[in-house]
């Protein structure tokens, strides 16, 4: 079965802006997670499409190959890394094999007019498909789930691999700290076996599981925390939880207002592979009293009466 074109995969108009394609790979991919689709071949096999659509288009040099050859831009670029002067066959379009009138003379004299056959020379493919030297092996795809603690403390994950002989073995993989939905863990040689060439990588794919308390922007976290109506208006000190588990004071000054927000800074998420880390945003909702005991009914109803309501 043909490929299908990558923006159709992902839903979105050739021209989409970097944020739409990863908006909609980000929607696409939690509802086809294998972890959210246990035993769903079609979700998983969906899953890996989009993740394989997802890697080129957000990657703007892979994106602009893509754009001008299609499919075959990988061969395009094994051509170019070969020395062959791909830019002389123009826009090849690529989908499927394209003629073109042109000849080109490259490297021991080839001459063709077939772009699928001078990939076919170039990568030591014979003709009907075979090849003349060692094939590097595929790589792997694997959905892995992360809670919000774990990508901001990094986690290991193990896992069991099957050996090119048939045997099994197990693969402890770290994941780092700041990981992200979509982020992709590369463990080298993990993939499948070649033909006489390289093995290829296995690549963790991060899905981050929803978090009751904290909502992610970039590295940014937001969450909210619930303050009674005498510590909004006479100010006071309250705490705003971390992904740590631990809590952090937080001064309100007077008169704090319900949806107010507060910085705190470097208290979000680490950024990956670096030291800094981003900001934690608390939004105060602020709690009204209920079960009013006479007195404090009283105290409103005066409140009230200054305040010439």
């Amino acid at each position: 079965m043909a490929k299908r074109d990558y923006y159709e995969v992902l839903g979105v108009p050739k021209g989409a802006s970097d944020r739409e394609v990863r908006n909609a790979y980000r929607k696409l991919a939690r509802k086809y997670h294998p972890d959210l689709n246990p035993d769903n071949k079609d979700a998983e096999a969906r899953f890996k499409e989009l993740s394989e659509a997802n890697d080129v288009l957000s990657d703007a040099a892979m994106r602009k190959k893509y754009d001008r050859y299609g499919h075959t831009w990988q061969q395009v670029e094994a051509a170019e890394k070969a020395g062959a002067n791909v830019g002389s066959f123009g826009n090849v379009g690529g989908f499927g094999r394209t003629r073109t009138s042109r000849t080109t003379n490259f490297g021991g004299g080839v001459e063709t007019d077939d772009v699928g056959d001078l990939f076919e020379q170039i990568l030591g493919r014979g003709r009907g498909g075979r090849r003349n030297g060692p094939v590097r092996g595929r790589d792997i795809d694997y959905g892995v789930s992360v809670s919000l603690e774990e990508a901001a403390a990094g986690t290991l994950r193990t896992f069991q691999m099957e050996r090119p002989d048939g045997s099994s073995q197990n693969l402890e993989v770290k994941i780092p700290a700041g990981v992200s939905e979509g982020s992709r863990v590369r463990i080298a040689g993990k993939g499948e076996p070649g033909g006489g060439g390289s093995q290829g990588d296995l690549y963790l794919v991060v899905g981050l599981l929803p978090h009751p308390r904290f909502r992610r922007e970039g590295d940014d976290l937001h969450t909210t925390i619930e303050v009674p109506l005498h510590q909004a208006v006479l100010g006071g000190e309250v705490h705003v939880p971390t992904p740590k588990g631990t809590r952090l004071a937080l001064r309100l000054p007077p008169e704090t207002q319900n949806g107010q927000r507060f910085r705190l800074g470097a208290q979000g998420m680490p950024k990956l592979g670096g030291s800094a880390r981003g900001d934690l945003y608390a939004e105060v909702k602020v709690v009204l009293p209920a079960n009013l005991t006479e007195r404090e009914r009283q105290l409103f109803t005066e409140l009230a009466a200054l305040r010439g309501a």
